[in-house]
């Protein structure tokens, strides 16, 4: 099965070029003018990703983005954001609401279609390792089940929190996640934390857990966004 790939844009020689090259490289391709039809599209096409473009007609693409995030049926969906806006607060932002990945116009079709089939790869991924009780990444090894983490064969002992935090970005490799999306996947509403209270929990955590914190191979910093677990192949 050719995986669908829904394409939002207000301008429609775009989104012609976009489809031409997606379906050239064997992707089936929908879309979509303004943010309801994308909407209804999602519901009812049920796409493997999403190319979005931010400022649309009706409803804008950041507000999509975030429906999307907040219905239970289609919250994984892998969403791409295309732009003109470049600045690092739209980037930011566009993180924030859940995009996976971020490209502005003008772009390469090469890089758009490396963009795709990475976020798709990293859907895949986090599937995969969502349904596994453990996970292995070069010298790390996490169980799950029993809260177990060792590097190199040698247990580690990691706080609550700090288990919480490795989990969730070791489930989501690839994935750049701001301060407040882990305040908010990790430490949830039980308690009001500031964000930079994520900054001392990663470098706690690199602690225990990298070979040498200035250079970590696990948890990396995404200067001006936030963090991620290391991309798998």
């Amino acid at each position: 099965m050719h995986e669908r790939i829904l394409v939002v844009d207000d301008e429609k020689d775009l989104v012609d070029l976009i489809s031409y090259n997606l379906e050239k490289n064997g992707f089936a391709v929908l879309k979509a003018y303004d943010g309801e039809e994308a909407l209804r599209q999602v519901r009812t096409r049920k796409p493997h990703l999403m190319i979005l473009d931010l400022m649309l007609p009706g409803i804008q693409g950041m507000e999509v983005c975030k429906l999307i995030r907040n219905d239970p049926d289609h919250s994984a969906l892998p969403i791409i954001m295309l732009t003109a806006k470049s600045e690092e607060i739209d980037k930011v932002l566009g993180l924030e609401v859940g995009a996976d990945d971020y490209i502005t116009k003008p772009f390469s079709v090469r890089e758009l279609l490396a963009r795709v089939n990475t976020v798709l790869r990293r859907s895949t991924l986090r599937k995969e390792i969502e349904t596994k009780g453990s996970f292995a990444y070069k010298d790390l090894y996490i169980d799950y089940d029993s809260h177990v983490v060792t590097v190199k064969d040698r247990k580690i002992d990691l706080s609550p929190t700090e288990f919480k935090l490795l989990k969730f970005l070791a489930q989501n490799p690839g994935r750049v996640y701001t301060r407040d999306q882990l305040l908010d996947h990790v430490w949830g509403d039980e308690t009001f934390v500031e964000p930079r209270t994520v900054d001392v929990h990663i470098k706690r955590l690199r602690a225990q857990i990298e070979e040498r914190i200035a250079q970590p191979q696990y948890v990396l910093t995404v200067r001006g966004f936030g963090y991620k677990f290391a991309d798998i192949d």
